[in-house]
């Protein structure tokens, strides 16, 4: 009851072969997950460069609102 029969062996060994069985598997499975990481680091990196970006964009969109209200006071000033 504690220890396993033959056929169980074989079964476990069927599906090890099965699930790692043939040349080069571990390997090709193992470089599709550093491609998922890699691409994962990548977008994370895209997302801060979006983000950056766009923090600028506001930051001289602001200096444009402050430079159109001056403009328009020193001209209400002149006129």
């Amino acid at each position: 009851m504690g220890s396993l029969s033959v056929w169980h062996w074989l079964i476990l060994i069927v599906v090890g072969m099965l699930a790692f069985g043939g040349k080069g598997k571990i390997s090709s499975i193992m470089g599709d997950v550093a491609e998922g990481i890699k691409s994962f680091k990548k977008g994370m990196s895209d997302d801060a460069v979006d983000a950056k970006k766009a923090e600028e964009q506001k930051m001289i969109d602001a200096q444009k609102g402050i430079q159109s209200a001056t403009g328009s006071v020193t001209k209400d000033k002149v006129v």
